[in-house]
């Protein structure tokens, strides 16, 4: 047995593996030219090209320093930052706390230290020193060895095996260096230059680049004296390497990203073995092995007697028609399990094992690491196994997040399995920390913190179905959106594999993949918007444990999805109006979720999509009644088309501010002339009042109706109650509509359940109430273009203020007690009268006012007033007299200080929020100003004004639109009709799917 093999079989038996990938690093010599580089940037890449490579063995020499002591360090980080271990050092060489050790099947990089007989001081626990073979001659006939092992491609379980795939990396080095170089080049071996690491590796390069320089170049980098013999030898050395020059890689560590590294590295291999001397005839049982040649045999001939290696010898082999012109036609080796007898899910328990090295699809490319991917592909698709075998495949790319397998995949018609998706969750999504510990703050975690019972499913439990696995996931979409959960059968059947991919890449927010497998969706727009809508709610729940990062990414990942989508209906709406208009409000299913773009931009608060010109002209066939937008010729419709007149939302809107302002005027005469009973006994007092708690009872109906959706239109929303009701409630029109019918309730209440001679309480509240009403009534400028941004400017302003009285009200109560404890000392009846009369009135009075300008330096002074008295018995006797303040020089000190620090910096301070505010707005006023617009629309498209939808109520009931099957939907839809509209939105629906690719093309 040869040396090679010896140390072959020593390693892997030692290291417990057969490598899938190896790397050999050289360049060890003494420098005499001091050349700093960047060291780092390789000792990344080398670390993540090698995790990218599957079963990585890293080789290198016995040195201390030098290159084999960076290869060392570099090892050491990675052991630190995967296993979370504590370092090695050289102070403390029989360190053994290190876990796993070098032989555990979760270390899946191996550092292997090819010693010869040289001993080091430093001997790590992390690494396996092979002690046999010395030079540079036992490295280079080792490397030529493993190139011509086998590796099992697949798994165990597959038919196939390929020859190790090696990479040479060459770092700065000697004239020894570039030897090794060429006698590797010679061998067909790939080699990969560091550029920029000095020396030798850039020598080759520069010699590559203009030979006439080699004198120059040499004695510069080497920093040596040549001789005749040195420089022939150096000269003929880099003519070989020349010749072979196809066969070499080169990483820059100046500008190349690290992660550049894999691709490098696995193009150059896959080049090599392309470049090699193969076996082109046909296999023939009685050819000799003389007859072939000799570098063929060594490579060709089988453990196995006669029979070849070599896969598919013959065009037609076990079924399997292969064309043979694939490089894995050439280079994979035949095991004797035959393709038709592996099952697909021995082969996926393989990839179970283990999670997948995740790579940048930034610098992905079909031969970038692991190559199996680059080969399983070759094999299935010219042995025609695609469709039927790539679904493990497809599997694989898209946990290790390649894009470009999955692109084509999927365009090969490869469907993913669903009967994988539980496991694609626990090795993308799952943390393993989560399962244990309470404070892991993972994309599973902040899961399962919005529903426990459905993460479990997808990420913990083993024994879920494929059912409840696909109901989990789409209920964990229902829950963040907070939508009641809807069937599509139809939808399911032909897209279901492609949507539950897409919601698999939004919760691993894997960008690249959610782009391709939304390109490859239907409802393209409102499949992006509700994408769009998860990862931003996603992304808060982030931001509100403080994962920012995590937050930051989803929140970027969301911009695109809404960028996409408005990209789409710029495209479309360039092309064809009516039907995009149309679109916005073609119903459909994603993820359980029933809505239409629009309502599920608006319901979202997508501003950019609600303001986007098709939805303002969708708002103005609903604004006019399919009728001409135009104020005049809709006017002349009263005439020639009555029905879609009356039943517009801008009539009704009209009439109903018409309604509303004649109630004004009625409580406002009700208010100022018949609240006590003295004048009740007039008749046209009870019509005012009783028109009043009519129109009252009418809009209070209509406003729940509003809040809970119980009768409006089928399809506006299906967002749970308590998500209608939040959503009400955060629009400030409606907090002033229901604040305004609590007043009035109560004032009803106060008026005659407590009747008093003067209804002091009652006028009060009626007349709160009737400021509240007018209040109200500055909404109907909201529909107005220019009164419009005004009122949502005073909304946000409103919102400033009460922040900057937040954080005042404790300024002024705390200055108001030490003027009160100062002025008044030792103040008893402190809450002893009226509830008017408590002394925390008096408290909190001086510095409020003061606010704006007052001084109070009477009271402040401690001056004797008229009114006052310091006589115990007297206060005591005569409540209306007032204590008299003592004088403190204090006071006025601190009244200073407070007037100088709330005049100067607390009023400024709400005037450039105010201001702020302004400039917010302003900027975005259109924006705003069609959002709000959007919401009178919507709310008139349904409503009808009070008190007359009082008469209707009954028939409403009885006919409610947003019931299944209901009167009034059997009556407005005739068969022909729907029929044409079900052509018209599956032509928008491949509308969409053809602007989709046309502005994403990515293909």
């Amino acid at each position: 047995m040869s040396d090679v093999k010896r140390s072959w079989n020593r390693i892997k038996e030692n290291v417990d593996s057969t490598p899938t990938m190896v790397f050999s690093v050289i360049g060890d010599s003494d420098s005499f030219v001091p050349r700093p580089w960047a060291k780092t940037v390789f000792q990344t890449a080398l670390i993540e090209a090698a995790k990218s490579g599957g079963e990585s063995w890293i080789l290198y020499r016995s040195h201390d320093d030098g290159v084999s002591g960076m290869i060392r360090d570099a090892y050491i980080n990675y052991e630190v930052m995967e296993f979370g271990g504590k370092s090695d050092t050289k102070d403390a060489p029989n360190t053994t706390n290190i876990k796993p050790p070098i032989n555990d099947v979760e270390r899946h990089v191996k550092l292997i230290r090819i010693a010869g007989n040289q001993m080091t001081e430093y001997i790590s626990p992390l690494e396996f020193s092979e002690a046999e073979g010395e030079g540079d001659d036992f490295l280079l006939k080792f490397e030529k060895f493993v190139s011509e092992q086998d590796v099992l491609f697949f798994s165990e379980y597959t038919d196939f095996r390929m020859p190790v795939p090696i990479a040479i990396i060459v770092c700065e080095g000697d004239i020894q260096t570039i030897a090794h170089v060429s006698a590797a080049l010679e061998k067909k071996l790939t080699v990969i230059i560091i550029k920029g690491s000095g020396k030798a590796a850039d020598l080759i390069l520069d010699f590559l680049e203009n030979p006439e320089l080699l004198r120059k170049k040499a004695s510069l980098l080497f920093g040596i004296r040549f001789d005749d013999n040195n420089y022939n030898k150096l000269t003929m050395y880099l003519e070989t390497i020349k010749t072979k020059e196809d066969l070499i890689g080169v990483f820059d560590v100046d500008t190349d990203d690290p992660f550049m590294l894999s691709n490098i590295v696995g193009e150059a291999i896959v080049s090599c073995w392309a470049m090699k001397k193969i076996l082109t005839e046909k296999y023939n049982g009685s050819s000799s092995k003389e007859n072939q040649p000799e570098a063929t045999l060594d490579y060709e001939t089988s453990r196995n007697g006669d029979r070849p290696k070599r896969a598919f010898p013959d065009s037609n082999v076990n079924g399997l028609a292969i064309t043979g012109s694939s490089l894995a036609c050439k280079v994979l080796k035949r095991n004797s399990v035959t393709p038709e007898k592996i099952a697909p899910d021995q082969l996926l328990e393989v990839y179970k094992e283990s999670r997948a090295y995740v790579l940048n699809p930034k610098y992905a490319s079909p031969t970038a690491l692991p190559l199996y991917f680059y080969f399983r592909y070759q094999v299935l698709q010219e042995s025609g196994l695609l469709k039927d075998r790539g679904h493990i495949l497809l599997f694989e790319a898209l946990r290790a997040n390649r894009c470009d397998y999955v692109r084509v995949l999927l365009d090969h018609g490869v469907k993913f399995q669903l009967s994988n998706l539980q496991e694609l969750y626990k090795q993308t999504v799952s943390c393993k920390g989560c399962k244990t510990n309470d404070d892991c703050l993972h994309m599973q975690w902040i899961l399962k913190q919005i529903q426990e019972k459905y993460t479990k499913q997808l990420c913990l439990q083993d024994k879920s179905t494929t059912h409840e696995v696909l109901e989990a996931a789409e209920g964990l979409c229902q829950r963040i959106l907070r939508y009641k959960g809807k069937k599509d059968k139809e939808n399911r059947s032909k897209y279901e594999d492609i949507f539950h991919l897409l919601l698999w890449a939004i919760f691993a927010n894997r960008k690249e993949i959610a782009e391709i497998c939304w390109l490859r969706s239907e409802n393209h727009l409102l499949t992006g918007l509700v994408s769009s809508a998860v990862l931003r709610k996603l992304a808060n729940k982030a931001n509100n444990v403080k994962e920012q990062i995590l937050s930051s990414e989803l929140e970027e990942h969301s911009k695109l999805f809404e960028q996409r989508c408005l990209a789409i209906m710029d495209r479309m709406y360039e092309e064809n109006t009516k039907h995009t208009i149309d679109l916005m409000d073609d119903e459909a299913v994603v993820w359980g979720i029933e809505s239409s773009p629009l309502t599920f931009a608006y319901e979202n608060f997508m501003y950019d999509v609600v303001a986007h010109t098709c939805s303002q002209k969708n708002m103005n066939k609903q604004w006019y009644n399919n009728q001409a937008p135009d104020l005049v010729p809709f006017l002349k419709s009263v005439f020639s088309k009555p029905n879609k007149f009356f039943t517009a939302p801008l009539t009704k809107y009209v009439y109903n501010y018409m309604m509303f302002f004649s109630m004004l005027v009625m409580y406002s005469a009700f208010v100022l002339t018949s609240i006590s009973t003295e004048y009740y006994v007039q008749d046209i007092a009870r019509v005012f009042e009783y028109y009043v708690y009519f129109w009252g009872v009418g809009d209070f109906i209509e406003e729940l109706i509003s809040c809970f959706g119980c009768l409006e239109a089928k399809g506006r929303s299906h967002r749970s109650y308590y998500s209608r009701m939040k959503r009400y409630l955060y629009d400030f029109w409606n907090v002033v509509d229901l604040l305004s019918y609590a007043i009035l309730i109560a004032a009803l209440f106060v008026r005659h359940m407590y009747p008093s001679d003067t209804f002091t309480i009652a006028r009060r509240m009626f007349s709160l109430s009737l400021l509240v009403m007018y209040l109200r009534f500055l909404e109907v400028f909201l529909i107005h273009r220019r009164l419009g941004p005004t009122l949502i400017m005073i909304k946000e302003m409103l919102k400033d203020l009460f922040g900057f009285l937040f954080v005042a009200v404790f300024i002024v109560i705390g200055v108001g007690i030490y003027f009160h404890a100062n002025l008044w000392p030792d103040h008893q009846d402190m809450w002893d009268a009226d509830w008017t009369q408590w002394r925390i009135w008096k408290i909190i009075y001086f510095p409020y006012f003061q606010l704006y300008g007052e001084l109070f330096n009477n009271f402040l002074e401690g001056k004797e007033l008229s009114d006052c008295s310091h006589n115990t018995s007297v206060l005591q006797s005569d409540s209306s007299i007032e204590r008299c303040p003592q004088e403190d020089w204090t006071v006025l000190g601190v009244s200073a200080l407070y007037m100088l620090f709330s005049n100067l910096l607390l009023v400024n301070l709400v005037i450039a929020m105010f201001s702020y505010t302004f400039e917010r707005v302003q900027e975005n006023s259109e924006k705003l100003w069609r959002f709000e617009r959007y919401t009178v629309i919507n709310d008139y498209e349904w409503r009808i004004p009070s008190p007359i939808n009082l008469v209707f109520l009954p028939y409403r009931f009885c006919c409610c639109p947003g019931r299944e099957g209901c009167c009034l939907d059997k009556c407005t839809k005739e068969s022909e009709e729907r029929n044409i509209k079900e052509e018209n939105k599956e032509f928008r629906r491949d509308f969409q799917r053809i602007t989709a690719f046309r502005i994403r093309d990515k293909l």
